[in-house]
């Protein structure tokens, strides 16, 4: 079998958010959410188009969005390549879940609150060890939580998932080696045969089941991200050597000026017996402190 790359916008929303996805996206969302404990058992998944309430908002996109049981919201979604802004877009999509809840004229106790599940295929917190953030409202001295804490994000960063195949032990390590590797296994590994709504995954990943429209776009969606990659590396790779230049140039630059600068001591040095520290400085551009402090050394 050949499986496509869960990672990209086309089959992670195939994959968790299709009609028949419900069972897979309860487990992958309990085991992430909720230390793998059964708090999600009924879910209905939403249209991922966030509509603007006011004139003049802006339209958003999520790839998965879902309602729980006690209307609480979560929004999900997979993020390749990393961005400028994509740290506020986060933001801005969680609180536009959020506020989308209200029409003219509602009370805002029927806000519900909304977790936004954001996995990135980079690094996003680099002074970070752990693989999964939360963030939530807090006061900043005492730590203690907003009364009505009602926005929660929560990052998973792939890159630091290292385990290998014969490391997986829980449900969350097998969905988060799913994302990672599907792409480049070709049978359903043993180990995550048993657990039910990953193999599913597994099944609705398979490319033979896909049709040829659906390939096309997958195929499509990889090269979109090959070529924004090799952008980014290209203009990682001229950022340095641009840098490199300079450093050299500023080098040099200094060279000069330290070759100037003793030249300039060295005369000064000579006239010390003729002339004052006022004409000495004049005439080798050095300041009169500097004459001063040669003197004092003669």
């Amino acid at each position: 079998m050949r499986f496509i790359n869960p990672k990209t916008d086309f089959a992670f929303k195939k994959i968790f958010g299709s009609d028949q996805s419900k069972p897979i996206l309860i487990s992958f969302l309990n085991s992430l959410l909720y230390q793998e404990q059964p708090v999600i058992v009924d879910l209905e998944i939403l249209d991922p188009y966030l509509a603007p309430k006011i004139q003049g908002m802006k339209d958003t996109f999520v790839d998965v969005r879902a309602r729980l049981q006690g209307e609480r919201t979560v929004i999900i979604e997979m993020q390749v390549l990393n961005v400028e802004g994509f740290e506020k877009r986060v933001l801005y999509n969680a609180a536009k879940a959020y506020s989308a809840q209200l029409l003219v004229g509602e009370s805002y106790r029927e806000l519900h609150a909304v977790v936004a599940l954001t996995i990135t295929d980079f690094v996003m917190f680099p002074e970070c060890a752990q693989l999964q953030s939360a963030y939530v409202l807090k006061e900043k001295r005492r730590l203690t939580d907003y009364p009505e804490g009602d926005l929660e994000l929560v990052f998973v960063e792939l890159p630091k998932f290292t385990k290998s195949l014969e490391e997986l032990t829980t449900v969350k390590d097998k969905w988060l080696y799913f994302l990672r590797n599907a792409s480049r296994l070709q049978i359903i590994p043993e180990t995550m045969e048993a657990a039910l709504e990953i193999r599913a995954a597994f099944e609705m990943a398979n490319a033979a089941k896909l049709t040829a429209e659906e390939i096309d776009i997958q195929e499509r969606k990889l090269m979109f991200i090959l070529d924004h990659r090799g952008a980014i590396i290209k203009a990682e790779k001229q950022g340095r050597e641009q840098g490199l230049r300079l450093a050299r140039e500023q080098r040099r630059q200094m060279e000069m000026e330290k070759g100037r600068a003793e030249v300039a001591k060295e005369i000064a040095c000579r006239l010390l017996a003729q002339l004052s520290d006022q004409q000495i400085a004049e005439s080798t551009g050095l300041s009169p402190a500097e004459v001063a402090a040669l003197r004092t050394e003669q």
